[in-house]
């Protein structure tokens, strides 16, 4: 082997076009080819060579085979240090080296090949071309060049890196600060800068609401609904009528109460029990929505295209009109109302023996909040207890059935991530007065046992009737991942047991109960929740690993999710006898693509609302650089310590803003240590931080560590009120 590099690639390239080759790894090819050990590394840059030239091409198991390398097509996905992934279905993300991206932009689908395939990591792979653009338009900061005919759009979004060039006549009048939405003309190249034309001004970025505003053009959501869509909505009913109730079963005459949040307007879900013997007959009324929505009307049609109702800081979006969502569809007390409901008898282990799923007429009693039962049941308050007597009793067989519903779903390892979401109050002009950790209490675990439950029990029934549905599953997760989280929480004392092909979500469970309390605990849950896979809407039943549910749906929201609607359509069609061989097949033929772009359409939402919560958050904390707080360190990386305060604001600590001392980090222990002191850092530890800095275009927030006596006196009002 002492020949040149091309003459290596020739003489290896003609080995493995003689016809005895068979697909091997480089060792096997090394012991072929007699290539000594030290020689190795030279043997495979030639292979990476001859695959990353297309003449050899490289197996998911690290397999070099003649012939053409393998061209897979999937859809590019952007970092913001330049690298990307491509998603193909079925597979593993495919990393892409910054300098292997073929000019791919954030979302782009594109056709790549395969140049690495480590054994054991994750296979690297080279855009050859760009099949279509997933992104033509961008929202963005329009900056103009003093004295020139030419301006600049900076993207929001870090997943695209180059700014946007745009000729002034193509400005539509746009001035420095104004956000603005830039339709891309070229996507430029190394050398050139994408070019576009502004096709709307959003407003000037200081402008209120313009922030948020941004984020809805960035993501695509419909806000407006069409003219024909909100016709239809004014002419639905506004009360309950004869004909609506006939053929129905009325529970008018049962006590049953909705439980939601103080400023919750759209009302799906009402609750009712009794006791039966030594049994509890639950009820589990859901929203009639299908009866106002027709199938292919302009109404569902506007619903499938948004596929959910997305909640931000300052505002919400609807799946459906107001008309609809907080009027007629809304279960509002003291009125009739049309429902879906599950009607189960539960034994005193928490299994359901018998159960109902009927078209009903249904009237609540009161319109509960989460705070008012939390007072009667939590805190025991007289005068709230006084408020709601009749309703009393129900309230507490509620919680002893919720408790043994909970205690049943732990037994069976259904695995809890309790990360403190935060709850927002602007002022008028949506500014964030305070920042708080919503409250999870009581009232809140009641309702999401009951509907936890209808769902199973609606998804356990009709995969046993074997009629064309959708579930809502969550695959075991990729076992390599598992295994890494495993050789990790071996330095804080945990192990877990992995099977050999089984991963079992009792041992995740397991993982996070020990954790519990202890200063590693944020750390291990995130972890934990980044080796799973994303739940998702499927025609098909595979069971939801994060419930170790082995049957599952979304069966109790159809005001704000389209696959909850679409289910009730298939269950009053089956309840009316309409489930005819043409039904089964119309739905077998439109449940796969319904249930994937509401798995889309909910991605999109969940990424928009994060990004409208830490936008929000970046702006909290720019009002208070120089302030001091307490809080605990959350992350440690090469790069600093991440630092959770009280009010759940997330900042880093940059090892560049540690003036005391050069740290050093040790991963295996996932310490960051002094070098001259021996200052430890180590996960949950009680740290003062001071707010240094903010980035409103990157949504991030640094912090520097000081000591205890430079707190702010008035520090100590500000962490009881947070508590």
């Amino acid at each position: 082997m002492d020949e040149t590099f091309e003459k290596r690639k020739k003489i290896i390239y003609e080995f493995l076009c003689d016809d005895i080759y068979v697909p091997m790894k480089l060792k096997e090819l090394a012991v072929l080819l007699q290539v000594p050990k030290e020689q190795k590394a030279d043997l495979k840059a030639v292979m990476d060579a001859l695959v990353e030239e297309g003449k050899v091409c490289l197996s998911k198991k690290g397999k070099y085979c003649k012939g053409e390398a393998k061209r897979l097509t999937g859809v590019y996905q952007a970092h913001p240090r330049g690298f990307g992934f491509v998603t193909v279905d079925n597979e593993e993300d495919i990393f892409i080296g910054e300098e292997d991206t073929g000019g791919a932009f954030q979302g782009d689908t594109v056709e790549i090949a395969i140049i690495k395939a480590p054994e054991g990591r994750r296979r690297e792979g080279k855009v050859l071309r760009v099949v279509s653009r997933g992104v033509t338009k961008l929202v963005g900061l329009f900056r103009i060049q003093k004295d020139k005919n030419y301006g600049f759009v900076i993207p929001d979004s870090q997943k695209f890196a180059r700014d946007v060039f745009v000729p002034v006549e193509h400005a539509k009048g746009a001035v420095n600060g104004h956000k603005v939405v830039v339709e891309l003309t070229s996507w430029g190249d190394e050398n050139k800068k994408p070019e576009g034309r502004i096709v709307e001004i959003i407003g000037h970025i200081n402008d209120p609401g313009t922030d948020i505003l941004s984020i809805v053009k960035s993501y695509d959501l419909p806000v407006e609904f069409p003219e024909k869509v909100l016709n239809q909505a004014e002419r639905t009913a506004d009360v309950v009528s004869e004909a609506d109730r006939a053929g129905r079963k009325d529970l008018r005459d049962w006590q049953m109460v909705t439980i939601d949040g103080e400023d919750a307007k759209d009302l799906d879900d009402a609750v009712s029990i009794t006791r039966d013997g030594e049994h509890y007959l639950l009820g589990v009324h859901i929203a009639d929505v299908t009866n106002y929505v027709q199938e292919r009307s302009a109404l569902d049609r506007e619903a499938l295209n948004r596929g959910t109702s997305v909640y931000l800081v300052d505002r919400v979006i609807p799946m459906l009109p107001h008309k609809l969502s907080n009027g007629i569809c809304s279960l509002n007390a003291g009125v009739d109302r049309l429902a879906l409901s599950c009607i189960m008898t539960v034994d005193k282990k928490g299994n359901v023996i018998d159960h109902e799923i009927a078209e009903t007429v249904i009237r609540v009693d009161e319109r509960m909040t989460y705070t008012s039962v939390k007072k009667i049941l939590e805190d025991k308050d007289p005068e709230e207890s006084r408020k709601y007597e009749k309703l009393v009793p129900m309230f507490e067989l509620m919680e002893e059935l919720a408790d043994i519903l909970r205690t049943k779903r732990h037994r069976r390892g259904s695995i809890h991530f309790d990360f403190p979401e935060t709850k927002i109050v602007l002022d008028k002009e949506g500014r964030p007065l305070e920042l708080k950790p919503y409250d999870r209490n009581v009232a809140t675990k009641i309702i999401e046992d009951f509907m936890l439950l209808a769902n199973e029990t609606v998804a356990e029934d009709y995969y046993w009737q074997e009629l064309p549905f959708v579930y809502r599953t969550h695959e075991a997760p990729d076992e390599e991942k598992m295994r890494k989280l495993a050789t990790f929480i071996n330095n804080f004392g945990y192990t877990m047991h992995i099977g050999v092909n089984e991963i079992r979500p009792k041992e995740v469970q397991k993982l996070l109960t020990k954790a519990e309390g202890r200063p590693e605990e944020s750390l291990i849950s995130r972890l934990a929740l980044r080796s799973m896979k994303q739940a998702k809407y499927t025609p098909e039943n595979t069971g939801h690993f994060g419930l170790a549910a082995p049957y599952y749906t979304h069966f109790t929201s159809p005001i704000r999710r389209y696959p909850d609607l679409q289910i009730h359509r298939i269950i009053k069609d089956n309840l009316r006898g309409r489930m005819n061989a043409a039904k089964i097949e119309h739905y077998q033929s439109i449940l796969p693509e319904v249930a994937k772009h509401s798995s889309e359409t909910e991605r999109r939402a969940e990424e928009a609302e994060r990004e409208t919560v830490k936008l929000k958050k970046v702006e909290y904390m720019a009002e208070r650089i120089g302030e001091t707080f307490e809080g605990v360190v959350s992350g440690i990386t090469k790069w600093g310590i991440y630092v959770e305060l009280l009010n759940t604001v997330e900042g880093l600590v940059h090892v560049a803003n540690m003036y005391d001392d050069h740290y050093d980090y040790y991963e295996d222990r996932c310490e960051m240590v002094g070098e001259h002191t021996g200052k430890v850092y180590k996960l949950g530890q009680k740290v003062y931080v001071r707010v240094i800095g903010t980035d409103r275009l990157s949504r991030t927030i640094d912090f520097e560590i000081i000591d205890e006596g430079e707190m702010d006196d008035g520090e100590e009002q500000y962490e009881n009120d947070c508590q």
